[in-house]
């Protein structure tokens, strides 16, 4: 017989991918977590970024059915939100403007189902047990899933007349889909700058690369430029390149992540050398290279080019590969 497991806001904020971790039974957020969710998700550091993962999660939910009656989980089970229990009665030493009292109202209300609370609150599991409400710690680890992390770009669906048209006049966001694995289709969430392979719904052979911006995907600006001689050779490559051409005002900052051999510091030399020596566009005035050392300081070389040799060998290595980049000569200064 499917449980009923009602999650407190401390389980979501310590791992987001909490809801997924219940199998085939039935998981309740009671209105008030998704409250506290929403008041943290601007806060800095692990919290927010956490409490951000769990309300993306529950809007994908959102999209794909009524979360007040239940959706389906990938994984077997269901979730849906409980907010009719705001006339559950509780003893007078539990007042109703407390965030962890409204969840026992949850539970309550639930009680012909025997719900289990979780949560991480001590105090809370102990208000439970004195109105005979069975609670649990939360103690699964994992890692979050690579697939459920943001990388920066999405693969979608779009009809052929708007593929068609994409070259001249972008596509409208709101014309995204994807389907699952039902074959039902629903909206992605996409974020501002976020790239987008597009393909044509009735032909998947046709591809076009794009990027969102203000409600919209646009082509790519720089798909044709060639920095430092460079040319792009697969989608990843492109929007690397899209991103590290793009002015300096629009992009500030710019994080490529990948694995080893995907041209990650090869391009971004070949843009810095683009944009300084070749172009100079005034934005830049010198390519510094960080990289982390592990060496302490006793069994450092003296001089400052031996020190850094060893963590400014896979640069150099780069630098030296390009056919074009021996022309320029590459010399480590202390700090100037």
């Amino acid at each position: 017989m499917a449980k009923t497991y009602v999650l407190d806001t401390n389980v979501l904020i310590q791992a987001p991918y909490a809801m997924q971790c219940f199998e085939d039974n039935h998981v309740v957020i009671p209105l008030v977590v998704v409250e506290e969710l929403d008041g943290l998700k601007k806060a800095d550091g692990e919290r927010g970024f956490n409490a951000r993962q769990a309300i993306r999660f529950l809007e994908r939910l959102r999209l794909r059915g009524n979360l007040l009656d239940g959706v389906p989980l990938n994984h077997g089970g269901t979730l849906r939100i409980e907010i009719n229990c705001v006339h559950e009665a509780l003893p007078d030493s539990l007042p109703d403007d407390q965030a962890d009292n409204r969840i026992l109202k949850v539970c309550r209300h639930l009680q012909s189902c025997q719900p289990i609370l979780v949560t991480k609150d001590l105090v809370l599991r102990l208000k439970a047990q004195v109105l005979h409400i069975e609670a649990q710690d939360f103690s699964r680890e994992q890692v979050l899933p690579e697939k459920d992390a943001y990388t920066g770009r999405l693969t979608c669906y779009v009809p052929e007349a708007a593929f068609d048209d994409f070259l001249t006049q972008g596509v409208a966001v709101s014309q995204l889909y994807l389907t699952d694995s039902e074959g039902r289709s629903y909206a992605p969430e996409v974020q501002e700058n976020e790239f987008v392979i597009l393909q044509a719904d009735a032909s998947l052979h046709k591809t076009h690369l794009g990027c969102v911006h203000q409600g919209q995907v646009l082509p790519l600006t720089y798909s044709r430029v060639t920095p430092y001689g460079i040319k792009p050779r697969n989608a990843g490559q492109y929007f690397m390149q899209e991103a590290l051409m793009q002015p300096a005002s629009e992009a500030p900052l710019v994080i490529v992540k990948g694995q080893a051999g995907t041209a990650k510091t090869f391009y971004s030399l070949a843009v810095g050398l683009e944009k300084i020596i070749n172009h100079p566009t005034g934005e830049y005035r010198r390519i510094l290279i960080c990289r982390s050392s592990t060496r302490t300081s006793a069994s450092c070389p003296a001089t400052n080019r031996k020190r850094f040799r060893p963590s400014c060998g896979p640069s150099s290595t780069t630098w030296n590969s390009s056919s074009t980049a021996t022309k320029t000569n590459a010399t480590i200064t202390n700090g100037n």
